[in-house]
């Protein structure tokens, strides 16, 4: 099997688990210097790989091939070679997937946030919740009384991975009507989210970009359980001949230069008044 073929059927895989709404591809070439991306649907959905690439893409006379699934479906293209270059945000899955000695390097990049949104109004008075834990027992306690509902990404997705830790770190059952995985990328789970009026756990830069104008609003946001930190992991060449090795670390060295770092901690900014992300040290 061809790399190309590689690619192409993973990603038939993907949208089979996912459903079309969850799989996007950026763009595709035939050309022999092309690094293969494989990211979450935050990086695309939010816009910042339209204005992070090109630069890199000049300069390196390449082109980048994007490959935007959940985290997992990322980490899991890495581990049969079939991406050169990963950029994630499931921490504990990608220590994994270094342990298991599918990564060459893997760097911190950036940081958003997590955030709780939901119905404009708040009908049920979710708004100065002290803590998300509190936060997540009212939505619990509602939908089990038919008064909520919880859209949850079941995409295995670094946000989902997230959504289903806090459940189980407060000893937070999901059973019943009210907890909906719907298998879908971060966007379209919002306008679901919305569609139905009820509530999700989105990264703050997908919510920004896709549906902070009025149909959802944050009901919470803060506290270190929402930390969101991204990293890029080169796959590991001598694992996987077939992963182009230089391009990657080309891509990482760029995205560690002055100029992607401007992009990165700029992006958003005029148009939501805060970047989307945050550099990491």
């Amino acid at each position: 099997m061809t790399r190309r073929v590689g690619i192409v059927l993973a990603g038939l895989a993907v949208l089979g688990l996912l459903g079309w709404g969850g799989f996007y591809v950026h763009n595709r070439w035939d050309d022999a210097r092309t690094l293969t991306l494989a990211t979450t649907t935050s990086t695309y959905d939010s816009g910042l790989l339209d204005v992070l690439l090109p630069p890199f893409e000049a300069a390196n006379k390449g082109k980048v091939d994007v490959v935007a699934v959940g985290s997992g479906q990322a980490l899991e293209l890495g581990r049969n070679g079939d991406a050169d270059v990963l950029l994630v945000h499931s921490p504990a899955a990608e220590q994994t997937f270094m342990a298991e000695g599918h990564g060459l390097s893997r760097t911190p990049l950036m940081y958003n946030d997590f955030i709780v949104v939901g119905p404009p109004n708040d009908p049920l008075a979710l708004r100065g919740k002290p803590d998300i834990q509190s936060l997540f027992v009212a939505i619990s306690a509602a939908g089990a009384e038919g008064k909520a509902v919880f859209l949850s990404r079941g995409d295995d997705s670094g946000t989902d991975k997230k959504e289903k830790g806090l459940w189980a770190k407060f000893s937070l059952a999901t059973e019943g009507a009210w907890y909906q995985e719907v298998g879908a990328g971060m966007g379209d789970t919002l306008r679901m989210t919305a569609e139905q009026g009820g509530y999700t756990l989105t990264d703050r830069a997908t919510y920004l970009a896709r549906y902070g104008q009025g149909e959802l609003a944050v009901v919470f946001e803060g506290g270190q359980d929402l930390y969101n930190p991204y990293a890029v992991i080169i796959v590991d060449p001598v694992s996987h001949p077939n992963v182009n090795g230089k391009l990657a670390e080309a891509f990482t060295a760029y995205l560690a230069s002055e100029e992607a770092r401007q992009i990165i901690s700029t992006f958003g900014a005029d148009k939501y008044g805060q970047p989307l992300f945050w550099l990491l040290p």
